[in-house]
């Protein structure tokens, strides 16, 4: 870049507004878990339900805490202020969601943590989340910050939101009765639709900026695209059976035609 201060963030975010943004989805969150628990809306959810929000769901909050660390590191390794500052910002909205997730298991086992030891067996010993600890390990290891956010905010984000929240929670699972839990994660599902604005136009920017960035930007992206495709294909599969090859072929052409609009053909 010749000016690393050429990258916007259309959210405007400076600390002030950030606070004050977060905070009302915060408020609202909020709400949400105090009408669940109020309400016993646990007990209508049945065993299966429960037993898929466990074994597909819950682990994603270790996803968050990654996401959390690559954040940080994105801020402390980052060049300029426009990038540094809204990554320390995005590692607070990933802890925070981690803890979401886990306050949904609790929910559901009435506070014992059952639910969380469960799904911690479940990403350390199920096949299934394997390759996506896997993924996980190896970006870990990543140095350069504009790859590690593009691995993190671009690709992965890009296709397990999609497909977790608005496919397997918002169809899947609410089609099943599960329609309380989407009310759980609508704190995700508002945090992504307003994040990837940031990520967009992070990457339309640098790709703009040179050829030589645009190539670099097309590699790392099909390649994490692949493997992060991979990585969630068999987590997928817990959920939606026979559907998961086209339902996550569907995301990743989404994905593509989105990656497009920023400058990056795939």
């Amino acid at each position: 870049m010749q000016d690393w201060y050429a990258f916007k963030d259309p959210r405007q975010f400076y600390y002030g507004a950030y606070v004050q943004h977060r905070a009302r989805l915060q408020d609202s969150a909020e709400s949400n878990y105090a009408f669940f628990e109020k309400r016993g809306l646990a007990a209508n959810i049945s065993a299966e339900v429960k037993r898929k929000i466990i074994t597909c769901f819950l682990p994603f909050r270790y996803v968050e805490q990654t996401a959390n660390l690559h954040m940080m590191s994105g801020s402390a390794y980052g060049y300029g202020t426009v990038i540094t500052q809204a990554c320390i910002f995005a590692a607070m909205d990933r802890l925070g969601m981690a803890q979401y997730i886990s306050r949904i298991g609790l929910l559901l086992d009435g506070n014992t943590g059952e639910s969380l030891q469960q799904a911690k067996d479940v990403w350390m010993h199920d096949p299934a989340w394997q390759p996506l600890r896997r993924f996980l390990e190896d970006s870990f290891v990543v140095m350069d910050p504009v790859e590690l956010f593009v691995l993190q905010n671009v690709v992965l984000d890009g296709l397990l939101y999609p497909l977790v929240y608005e496919t397997i929670i918002d169809d899947v699972l609410s089609a099943k009765g599960g329609t309380s839990v989407a009310m759980l994660t609508q704190f995700m599902t508002d945090w992504f639709a307003e994040t990837k604005k940031w990520a967009d136009a992070t990457v339309k920017t640098a790709a703009a900026e040179s050829d030589e960035n645009k190539a670099i930007l097309t590699k790392w992206i099909t390649e994490w695209r692949d493997r992060a495709a991979a990585a969630l294909l068999p987590v997928a599969r817990i959920a939606l059976g026979d559907r998961t090859d086209e339902l996550v072929g569907e995301v990743v052409q989404q994905f593509n035609a989105r990656m497009a609009k920023a400058g990056v053909a795939l």
